[in-house]
């Protein structure tokens, strides 16, 4: 089996305009499409990420994450940032807090860690 590259990742969140704003007006990511799905009740949100997609649901009543941050299935999304410093500041800048940095102990790679309104760690990795 050759897997190319990740195709897309998808998020599930309990405020569908809450996160849009997030990932759309704050990090910037471009809309592909959206889609209100009737026979579901919730919104499909798909955001270009690279060569892949960001797919965001909002599932009416979702339960919440279990633990943080060691709850089974996905971690983290990281993103690659050329400049760490500049990348925290226009965070900081437009209301989100980061973590402070720290180094990768295999690659040593400068990383920090922000969060999406439903507390979903993102990782800024350099």
């Amino acid at each position: 089996m050759l897997f190319e590259r990740m195709h897309h990742v998808a998020v599930i969140v309990s405020d569908y305009e809450k996160a849009k704003e997030f990932y759309v007006e704050k990090l910037g990511f471009p809309v592909l499409r959206e889609n209100y799905r009737p026979d579901r009740g919730d919104w499909k949100l798909d955001l270009k990420f690279g060569d892949s997609e960001l797919e965001i649901f909002s599932i009416p009543n979702a339960p919440p994450r279990l633990s943080y941050p060691e709850a089974r299935g996905l971690r983290h999304l990281a993103f690659r940032v050329e400049d760490i410093e500049r990348a925290i500041r226009e965070l900081e800048e437009k209301g989100i807090p980061c973590e402070p940095v720290r180094r990768d102990p295999y690659t040593q790679r400068r990383m920090t860690f922000f969060h999406d309104p439903d507390g979903l760690p993102l990782e800024l990795h350099e």
